[in-house]
């Protein structure tokens, strides 16, 4: 493959920022530019839920980089126009105020949107966090007194539920599973979870599905539960999980089932790449196509793909990975463990709050997971590298059903 004279990033993400980076680390001295949606240069999401909801952040301190190591980068870019086609045959994206923007590779890296829960659009109260202003518009509206109903019992829902809480909120988490987390860490491990939150004043109502919002004169005033119970609320987060961005490919002729599909290469077509939470690729070592929503995987993949567009053949392996914060609990994920996997604790004590857990499923480890013990953690994840089970090759561009990991947000 010839190297190409013009890479056009369209996403001012961390996966995105980390693509640019990652071609100039190897040499790439021609033409980049990066697309962004909103008006913000390049910010790091983890912490939205975290410290800067808390106030312990400005919000300036999320940012990945500061404008003169934007401008060592020497890349052009575009803000607060968010691209709306893409002709991938002549790998030419048209944005929202007109602009024609043509390349040699184009990269996507829109990431994913929240989901949302019917009647919640112009309800006062009612808050999704995806973006930095989405993150500020929530603290705004979390002043003292306030009663927050959290709707969604997986990583982001759990993770807000915390900190509200740590703030001195009434907090109450609700979602269908019986424990925060539970599809992702199994019963067992879970359980710890709702336990934790359940200790430091969360009102939990899980294991029952919201079925509305409750309003008045334009103001959320509830959220209603199956069954009939009606909880008060100031303040609503809706965390349903997310949609990943690709309304604004239909009709470029990319695969979009499940996010943009790709071969194991990450590629979606000649000349066009997917990286980061909207990216479904073929993963070689196991055998599936999943779709990773977490911060480890951006910065990862981003260094494949600039790989594989500067001439390399490079399958993304990656060992799939996930972190939390939650209360005193600091949770780090690696592998998928399924959610009916035999659970071991190799070290430490589930007691102590301070543990080493390895999922197996046939006697094979699949999943290892840390509570409050990185460095063990990752030391039992290279159990999870081994020989990969036996599989068939893709005869397209990707086959299996999408595996998705939670995000930290």
């Amino acid at each position: 493959m010839n190297t190409p004279a013009e890479v056009l990033v369209v996403g001012a993400s961390a996966a995105g920022l980390a693509t640019v980076e990652a071609l100039r680390r190897r040499g790439y001295t021609d033409g980049v530019t990066l697309l962004g949606a909103e008006t913000h240069p390049p910010y790091d999401r983890p912490p939205l839920s975290k410290q800067v909801l808390a106030g312990a952040w400005a919000p300036d301190r999320v940012r990945l980089r500061q404008e003169d190591a934007l401008d060592a980068l020497d890349v052009r870019v575009v803000l607060g126009d968010p691209a709306v086609s893409l002709d991938a045959g002549k790998r030419v994206v048209r944005t929202a105020s007109g602009r024609l923007l043509r390349s040699d590779v184009v990269v996507l890296a829109t990431g994913v949107r929240p989901r949302t829960f019917p009647g919640q659009d112009g309800l006062a109260g009612v808050h999704v966090l995806r973006t930095l202003d989405d993150c500020l518009a929530l603290r705004e509206d979390l002043r003292p007194g306030t009663r927050l109903v959290v709707v969604g019992d997986g990583v982001l829902g759990a993770e807000v539920a915390a900190t509200a809480r740590a703030a001195g909120h009434d907090v109450t988490l609700t979602g269908p599973q019986a424990a925060p987390l539970e599809a992702q860490l199994g019963p067992l491990v879970a359980g710890l979870l709702r336990r934790t939150h359940a200790d430091n004043g969360v009102r939990l109502r899980l294991g029952r599905a919201v079925t509305g919002l409750v309003a008045r004169e334009g103001r959320i005033t509830g959220v209603a539960l199956e069954g009939g119970e009606e909880i008060p609320a100031e303040v609503v987060l809706v965390a349903l999980g997310s949609v990943p961005n690709t309304d604004w490919l239909a009709g470029s002729g990319l695969d979009l089932t499940g996010g943009v599909r790709c071969d194991s290469r990450c590629r979606a077509a000649d000349g066009v790449y997917a990286v980061g939470d909207v990216a479904h690729w073929f993963h070689e070592g196991l055998g599936v196509g999943m779709r990773l929503e977490n911060r480890t995987n951006a910065t990862e993949q981003a260094g494949v793909v600039a790989q594989n567009i500067l001439g390399a053949d490079r399958p993304y392996t990656p060992v799939p990975y996930f972190w939390t914060d939650q209360f005193d609990a600091r949770l780090q994920v690696h592998g998928l463990p399924p959610r009916d996997a035999e659970v071991t604790v190799e070290d430490g004590e589930l007691g102590s709050r301070g543990f080493v857990a390895v999922y197996r499923r046939e006697g094979r480890p699949v999943g290892v997971l840390g509570w409050n013990m990185p460095k063990q953690a990752r030391r039992l994840r290279q159990r999870l590298l081994g020989p990969p089970p036996a599989r068939t090759a893709p005869t397209a561009v990707d086959t299996g059903q999408p595996a998705v990991a939670p995000t930290s947000a």
